[in-house]
């Protein structure tokens, strides 16, 4: 069967000059600490002591949609692949039998993130030798699943291998953060945060909008029934998030549309919604007046403010009607920032109290308008290349288009924003081997000294994302 390969140059230019460059300073940040910022692993993982990942198929294949989205888009149905349907419809039950029709198409993430990470994960945590396609799965399985009934396989035993000093989570407004509360009162000392993102109380067009204001009053204590209690209790619960250790908020949004309104329009466009009346325009107009909200909270409290815009969401119906959201269906669009963000940023990106990391998955923005604006504001930072673009050519894209004009500082470096757990560490040593890449071309155009990258590397692998989050 033929190996599994992974030299410990890969990935780095051939050329014979830049090569040993970048070998150099990749070797260098290889084994700092990690700095997890934003992401999306569940906390309960680390609140049991004992958890358990289940099998390979449940670590690997159902909770990850970089995954089975390309399977899908080669005709292979979610329900072959065991993702749960929302009207509890007939799913394949028999893992080894998913597993083998992963394998057999493992092909299909050739020369993709997801099958560098993959790699990675297989060679270097569970010690296959083997590439994975039909003849090896089985075998592959069963390595997989011994090394997983072990306790060195459980999160906190992980999370200590993966040498990561801190690793921050999502949460909506609403949760009572229960997790978290049993990670403290179990005294381990591993360093899981919380993130506050407002989503589901903020976006008028949430499904169960209404029943998530309840939610919302009941969590915080404050009977929301107007626009000022809606602010009271976001404000109660920013404080919560920020006594059990958040460092930041997230907040998604189809555009990065902004607009003050006036008390008398929040007011009357939030009756609206609770009586069920919100029209687009109205979710369009209150959600660009919550990000300015948003961003007056974070000017308050020093909470950083992250925003990732340019996502159409389900755009599949039948997979969003039959499997529910986040099932891989979400797609780009094309995003205007510098209109878009200049209320906000009149308003408070001259504060330096503020520290604003905006996301994008528009690339044509990157030097037209992202590298000039956080190159301007003190309070904008650019977050790494996000999602379809954290990728090893996504990486080089972002430096090429953006340093020039927003310089290092003005970014924040890497977060792995996942929700598979053991991906951690391929995805930080991708973008690692990425930098080391893109700061040796600089080195051997003699447009910075080594020393200088050499700096510039352990900013990019640790010290950026540790500053950007008020991690130190």
């Amino acid at each position: 069967m033929p190996a599994l390969h992974l030299p410990h140059d890969r990935y780095l230019h051939p050329d014979p000059v830049r090569k040993p460059i970048a070998l150099a300073l990749y070797e260098q940040v290889a084994d700092l600490p990690l700095i997890c910022p934003h992401g999306h692993v569940d906390p309960r993982v680390f609140a049991d002591p004992d958890y358990s990942f289940g099998s390979p198929v449940d670590l690997f294949i159902i909770p990850d949609h970089y995954i089975f989205r390309m399977l899908y888009s080669q005709g292979i149905p979610l329900e072959s692949l065991g993702i749960p349907r929302r009207d509890g419809g007939p799913v394949e039950q028999d893992h080894r039998r998913i597993w083998q029709i992963f394998a057999e198409h493992y092909h299909l993430f050739r020369g993709t993130p997801t099958g560098m990470w993959l790699n990675h994960e297989l060679h270097d945590l569970f010690g296959v030798r083997q590439r994975l396609d039909g003849d090896s799965a089985q075998a592959i399985y069963d390595q997989i699943q011994e090394r997983l009934a072990t306790p060195e396989f459980r999160p906190r035993r992980l999370y200590r291998r993966f040498n990561i000093q801190v690793l921050c989570t999502t949460d909506p407004a609403t949760s009572t953060l229960e997790h978290h509360q049993a990670i403290r009162d179990s005294g381990w000392d591993g360093d899981i945060r919380p993130t506050f993102r407002p989503d589901g109380v903020v976006n008028l067009e949430t499904p169960d909008w209404q029943a998530q204001i309840q939610e919302l009053s009941r969590v915080s204590g404050v009977d929301v029934h107007s626009y000022a209690t809606f602010i009271q209790a976001l404000e109660e619960r920013r404080a919560f998030f920020k006594r059990m250790g958040a460092t930041a908020t997230d907040h998604a949004a189809r555009t990065p549309y902004t607009e003050e309104l006036s008390p008398r329009e929040a007011e009357a466009i939030f009756q609206r919604a609770l009586q069920g009346e919100a029209s687009q325009e109205d979710a369009t107009r209150f959600t660009g007046h919550m990000l300015m909200e948003m961003a007056r909270m974070s000017v308050e409290d020093g909470l950083v403010m992250q925003l990732h815009p340019g996502a159409f969401r389900d755009h599949n119906r039948l997979i969003y009607e039959r499997f529910g959201p986040n099932m891989g269906g979400d797609i780009p669009l094309a995003t205007e920032y510098t209109r878009n963000l200049r209320p906000l940023l009149n308003r408070y990106g001259n504060d330096p109290r503020l520290t604003l990391i905006l996301f994008t998955l528009d690339e044509s923005t990157y030097s037209r308008e992202l590298a000039p604006l956080a190159g301007h504001y003190p309070a904008l930072k650019l977050g790494p290349p996000w999602w379809f673009h954290d990728s090893w050519e996504g990486m080089a894209r972002f430096r090429q288009r953006v340093m020039e004009t927003a310089g290092l500082h003005n970014t924040v470096g890497f977060n792995d924003d996942t929700r598979a757990f053991p991906s951690i560490p391929a995805r930080h040593d991708l973008a690692r081997r990425a930098d080391a890449n893109w700061l040796a071309d600089l080195v051997a155009r003699h447009v910075v000294a080594m020393d200088e990258a050499q700096e510039m590397a352990t900013l990019l692998a640790y010290g950026l994302a540790k500053q950007g989050y008020k991690l130190g």
